[in-house]
């Protein structure tokens, strides 16, 4: 009798995850529905496949939605994550199993309880980042406590970028993953984290000028701005005493300072709406930000505003995105300035059918063992095969197809809301990982943490 596993959602990161299970169908007794609003995304040979089933889903349909969840044996969410509440409410009331890639939110966290009573598994956080970012980092932090230990800074890196084959732009950079990420990123918040047993604090207009930098061997140099919240997984990692604890989003070197030039000029601002936004041309809209003057061009204006030269890389990587076309038009109406500014990237930085995409991932960890200071830094990157099989698809798919057969074969079985972080979780689907080409590469480094004579803080 084959096991029925529900997947909600078909979206761009599940390619992997559907061939997955379809490859293990017969070996595993596997049975797939998928789930979607939109069922023409979904390719032939997934549709054809003889144990899969298509249904149109809409999940706002209590009644479609309960009996897809209730002929299931796990139920898989890759819909957006503030959806997936209707999904675990179903979960708990028909005792099913849930997996996400998604943060876990404070509804579903309160969820614990009731899964714990009927034995379920709610495991969430188990794609890229958040995912294979918190089961490579315990692998490496409990492999050093094992030893005798202690944890002094850990700094962890993630970005989806362009694969140096595709790399064709002076930005070095398209999009990946969803824009309006990219254009808010930062937003809503100071970016907190420790370094040396120092509070530190980044406020948005600063944080894309004080970056880190690292260099990966056959990929070249790469540079790291501050996420919003790095002492978020404090706690949940067991670094409390740790005296540097920092997280960022990793981009190709001279990115941030080049996005600082759209945060100055006010164009990531998604607060307000500009009321005449649809049809105003790219030019128009670069003008906004501008003084008025009425001899000066608007690349004049903007010259001086930014102080760069016409000879300046900077220069260069502005015109690029035809900043000053007077053609073309934002089709948007009442668009806040990021969404104008989305749209203007979008015609530059989206991929081509035949370009691949990048994950990098950095880890630094150092730490004190019998009286010395050391640090292990690590690091993976995966290249996406095409257009639909990209390294986002397999890094966020994987992790969440893998779990999901260890829960069915009973090889995960603590119950609640959890992440992935104790070994019964971690320690199996890194293994697994690895056959498909998701490793770490580790190396030893001068431990560059604190030095007490010196007069850092």
């Amino acid at each position: 009798m084959s096991r029925k596993i529900l997947v909600i959602g078909a979206g761009k990161s599940t390619s992997y995850l559907l061939d997955y299970f379809l490859e293990k169908a017969d070996s595993e007794k596997l049975h797939l529905t998928i789930g979607d609003l939109n069922t023409k995304i979904i390719p032939d040979e997934i549709k054809n496949h003889p144990s899969c089933k298509v249904i149109k889903l809409d999940i706002f349909k209590d009644d479609e939605r309960e009996r897809a969840i209730k002929n299931s044996d796990i139920v898989i969410s890759m819909l957006p994550a503030r959806f997936h509440m209707k999904v675990a409410e179903d979960c708990i009331r028909f005792k099913k199993h849930l997996v996400t890639a998604s943060y876990v939110s404070k509804e579903i966290k309160a969820l614990d309880a009731e899964a714990k009573k009927n034995g379920l598994i709610f495991m969430n956080e188990i794609g890229l980042d958040p995912g294979i970012d918190h089961m490579s980092a315990m692998q490496l932090i409990n492999r050093i406590r094992d030893k005798g230990g202690k944890m002094l800074l850990f700094e962890s890196f993630t970005g989806g970028l362009v694969a140096p084959e595709s790399d064709n732009n002076l930005w070095n950079y398209k999009f990946t993953w969803n824009p309006r990420n990219v254009v808010i990123a930062g937003q809503g918040g100071t970016a907190k984290f420790i370094q040396e047993g120092t509070y530190k604090y980044i406020p948005y207009h600063k944080l894309f000028r004080r970056t880190e930098f690292m260099t990966i061997e056959g990929y070249g140099a790469f540079e790291a701005y501050a996420n919003r919240d790095s002492l978020n997984y404090r706690e949940v990692y067991g670094l409390e005493d740790a005296l540097t604890l920092y997280r960022g989003t990793m981009r190709r070197v001279g990115f941030s300072k080049a996005w600082n030039m759209f945060v100055q000029l006010g164009m990531t601002d998604d607060s307000y709406t500009i009321e005449n936004s649809e049809g105003m041309s790219y030019r128009e809209f670069t003008n906004l930000f501008l003084p008025y003057s009425p001899t000066d061009s608007v690349e004049l204006k903007l010259r001086h505003y930014l102080k760069i030269d016409q000879d300046d890389i900077m220069w260069g990587k502005l015109l690029e995105l035809n900043l000053f076309d007077s053609k073309k038009t934002i089709p948007i109406k009442n668009a806040s300035p990021a969404q104008m500014l989305q749209k203007v990237l979008e015609d530059s930085w989206t991929m081509a059918h035949d370009d691949k995409d990048m994950i990098v991932m950095y880890h630094k960890f150092g730490f004190e063992l019998n009286g010395k200071k050391q640090q292990l830094d690590a690091n993976m990157v995966v290249i996406g095969e095409n257009h639909t099989h990209t390294a986002m698809a397999k890094t966020v798919g994987l992790p969440v197809a893998i779990a999901t057969l260890l829960i069915l074969n009973k090889k995960i079985s603590t119950p609640g809301v959890q992440i992935p972080i104790s070994k019964e979780v971690y320690e199996p689907i890194l293994k697994e990982l690895a056959t498909y080409g998701v490793v770490f590469k580790e190396y030893y480094v001068p431990y560059l943490g604190y030095n007490p004579d010196s007069v850092a803080g």
